[in-house]
């Protein structure tokens, strides 16, 4: 059973709640564990992540959260810079399903974060086991 660590960027309360929900759901379905730990935007994200991994105690982790873009440029900061941390972090051979959401409105970020929909928060837990899988199978 693997232990599985939810960071989550908890700017839009109500659509974080959908993530998690399919998230943890699909966490629980594999039979796996999980908790969950809350930060205040995307940017925080890789950096927690690397954080806990470096505290130890975790297989895999699910990064969680939603950038809308707005009148200004820095949603393609948040945007890139979260991506390119998490990316980062996945090429030293952590296991991340990566479901930070970037859409340009609410609707977007709905329809993609309701488990009845498209279910990001479920496919990113799914993605972060599957890299866990294949991290166990190439001997990391």
């Amino acid at each position: 059973m693997a232990h599985i660590l939810i960071v989550e960027a908890r700017f839009y309360e109500h659509l974080n709640d959908m993530l998690l929900a399919g998230a943890r759901a699909a966490i629980e379905a594999a039979g796996h564990s999980h908790e969950t730990v809350t930060v205040p935007g995307a940017l925080e994200v890789p950096g927690t992540i690397a954080l806990a991994d470096q505290a130890g105690g975790y297989d895999a982790y699910v990064a969680i959260g939603v950038v809308i873009r707005g009148e200004t440029y820095h949603f393609e900061i948040v945007a890139g810079e979260s991506a390119r941390g998490i990316m980062a972090l996945t090429m030293d051979g952590l296991a991340i399903g990566n479901g930070i959401l970037t859409t340009e409105n609410e609707a977007q970020a709905i329809r993609r974060a309701d488990p009845a929909q498209l279910d990001k928060g479920g496919g990113a837990a799914e993605a972060a086991l599957a890299m866990l899988a294949l991290k166990k199978r190439f001997g990391g």
